[in-house]
């Protein structure tokens, strides 16, 4: 299968360490969203949002959308599991991960920061903007966690702890004051420990620069 991806896409990124640690194999194909490759013919026939990322199954079937990706992916290939199996467990498991995937990226992504250019707000303009979506977000998720495991929900990572992770790595790019997340931190740590999460990765892309 193929994986339309651009390095630093953190929707990309939730996508890539899920294939990794379910041990699926894909070939990377990049995207990039700064050089406005999203937006060619080509590529709107595979995705008419214009977004990564993309995923071509072998069968050549199309699906988009990441948190439909990764249900997909959860749900075609369960172990191991992303989300647990008590039914409010796992409600408030996605709760915490929508957090991320709902509240905070919609209104930080490159289309979202571009348009607030247009209207005459500058980059210091567009990074307070995100760290204030960032921030709020994120002391909202850190109290929707388990303050106890060592990832968001138990002992192994899942599908809070991929958005968490992909979420804080623009948390560090553009600054945001984390010191009052030092939960969130820590799971981040030991999810970067782990190899299929450290290797997707933005750094670890073949398209990074």
């Amino acid at each position: 299968m193929k994986l339309y991806t651009y390095w630093r896409s953190t929707t990309s990124y939730r996508v890539r360490a899920a294939l990794n640690l379910k041990g699926i194999a894909y070939e990377a194909v990049p995207v990039n969203l700064v050089a406005g490759e999203q937006t060619s013919e080509a590529y709107a026939a595979l995705n008419p949002g214009l977004g990564v990322p993309t995923l071509v199954l072998e069968d050549g079937t199309i699906l988009r959308q990441s948190m439909a990706i990764l249900e997909w992916i959860e749900e075609t290939v369960p172990e191991p599991a992303l989300l647990p199996a008590d039914p409010v467990l796992r409600a408030n498991l996605r709760a915490a991960a929508n957090v991320i995937s709902t509240d905070i990226h919609p209104v930080n992504n490159l289309r979202v920061v571009s348009k607030l250019k247009s209207m005459g707000h500058d980059q210091d303009d567009a990074i307070s903007w995100m760290n204030d979506w960032m921030t709020w977000g994120f002391t909202a998720f850190q109290r929707m966690i388990d303050p106890k495991t060592p990832f968001c929900f138990g002992t192994a990572p899942g599908l809070a702890d991929i958005c968490l992770v992909s979420q804080l790595y623009n948390a560090h790019r553009w600054g945001t004051d984390l010191s009052p997340f030092s939960r969130l931190t820590d799971i981040e740590k030991r999810c970067l420990q782990i190899p299929a999460i450290e290797a997707a990765a933005p750094k670890n892309q073949p398209d990074a620069i």
